[in-house]
């Protein structure tokens, strides 16, 4: 028998706790993310459809970047017990030269003011505050002295194109040498552009058109025209004009003829660290690390180039087998967790870079939501860290991550 009471008020009044209320409505909204998925939530809701398609979307049928999530969903972790460890764990690294407090940078990213006003000047800004480095696209919207001026003293890095009218690239190269960017990432994955399907049916395009069904999706969301229309014209860091869509810009920008001489002659030119980024085999790898670059980011450009390309994190144990003890190796693709990013390092990876993560927290809160992505991911990070049983990155070894193999369903006729 259960024996009951009538309910003390003291007793009651101990359980009634209540939260002062945030009157700060970007706040709250920021604060009851606990996830990079919950960002996107958020993200989707304060972005018009064509802006939010074009960071959300990939190539195609999007079946590399589904194939990229889907390989850091198959992680199995094996942890390690009652290994005595502190408090705290030790996420800082070296990489390319240069110090990082987190195992991850924030990934070059084109036409970033189209999703959120404040664009690269809010992530390198973020980026110097949590000690990270953040990496500007040749078709980013903001000028690299810009991003300078927002990160003053942290680590910038910067993405090049190599474009067919050469001397843009070559000024770029330059530009950002003197402005003291200390790391180029040379990018070849994409001599033409990928066939992004969501932006070919949303009419997306450079700069944003009003028409019908733009001014439809636009009423639940004024903020984002009004910001759009109310602060500067859009600044490319190379295209000097714009109009039309992603693709058609990207094909009368790049060259299909780029090849190793393009990089013989960058790395003339730009006196840092050299990355190769987009390499999507070992051969390349191989021929890369003997050419002596500084490092590779294994990369399928976010699924947005090539449909059915490799998944860089099924491709790294073997590229890291091969050159792992000559060159630093980083990867992109698929990164929505500090868990991915976990696995990525254990499995040999020196580094990573975030890009969808680093734009949904844009999208949803300016500099502040960038801000939340960097602790999602830091906090993600720690914790998994701890119950791997591991006080530092370096003790991160393939022991702690077996890669499930999943059933394939043949397709039939």
């Amino acid at each position: 028998m259960v024996t009951r009471q009538v309910p003390k008020p003291s007793e009651l009044f101990e359980l009634m706790k209540f939260k002062k209320p945030q009157l700060n409505a970007k706040k709250r909204r920021l604060d009851a993310a606990l996830t990079i998925n919950d960002l996107r939530t958020i993200a989707k809701r304060r972005t018009p459809k064509a802006a939010f398609d074009y960071t959300d979307g990939s190539a195609e049928d999007e079946i590399s970047l589904a194939r990229a999530r889907q390989a850091f969903l198959d992680v199995e972790f094996s942890p390690s017990i009652l290994r005595g460890l502190s408090d705290t764990v030790d996420t800082s690294t070296e990489i390319f030269g240069g110090p990082s407090a987190l195992p991850f940078a924030i990934a070059p990213t084109g036409f970033t003011r189209l999703m959120q006003t404040e664009g690269e000047t809010a992530g390198a800004a973020a980026a110097a505050a949590a000690g990270i480095p953040f990496t500007l696209s040749t078709l980013g919207t903001t000028s690299i002295e810009k991003v300078k001026e927002a990160n003053p003293n942290g680590r910038n890095w910067f993405q090049l194109y190599v474009m067919r009218e050469r001397e843009i690239s070559y000024d770029l190269a330059q530009r950002a040498a003197k402005a003291g960017f200390d790391t180029l990432f040379f990018t070849v994955d994409t001599p033409v552009a990928g066939a992004r399907l969501r932006d070919k049916r949303n009419g997306f395009s450079i700069p944003p058109q009003l028409n019908p069904g733009t001014i439809v999706n636009a009423i639940p969301r004024p903020w984002w025209w009004w910001d759009f229309l109310t602060t500067p014209k859009l600044e490319f860091a190379s295209l000097s004009s714009t109009g039309g869509t992603v693709g058609e810009l990207l094909n009368a920008a790049m060259d299909p003829t780029i090849s190793f001489d393009d990089l013989a002659v960058i790395r003339d030119l730009f006196p840092g660290k050299i990355v190769v980024k987009g390499v999507q085999n070992v051969a390349d790898s191989k021929k890369l690390v003997d050419l002596g670059v500084d490092g590779i980011v294994l990369s399928n450009h976010g699924g947005r180039q090539l449909d059915r390309a490799p998944v860089p994190f099924h491709l790294l144990p073997e590229v890291v087998r091969e050159v792992g003890n000559d060159t630093e190796i980083a990867i992109d693709t698929g990164i929505m967790s500090g868990a991915d990013i976990v696995a990525s390092i254990a499995l040999g990876a020196k580094f990573t870079l975030v890009g969808r993560a680093y734009l949904y927290g844009l999208m949803a809160g300016g500099r502040e939501g960038v801000d939340r992505m960097i602790h999602i991911l830091r906090d993600q990070i720690e914790r998994t860290m701890k119950l791997l049983g591991v006080a530092t990155l370096q003790e991160l070894a393939p022991t702690h991550v077996t890669q499930l193999q999943r059933l394939i369903p043949r397709r039939t006729a």
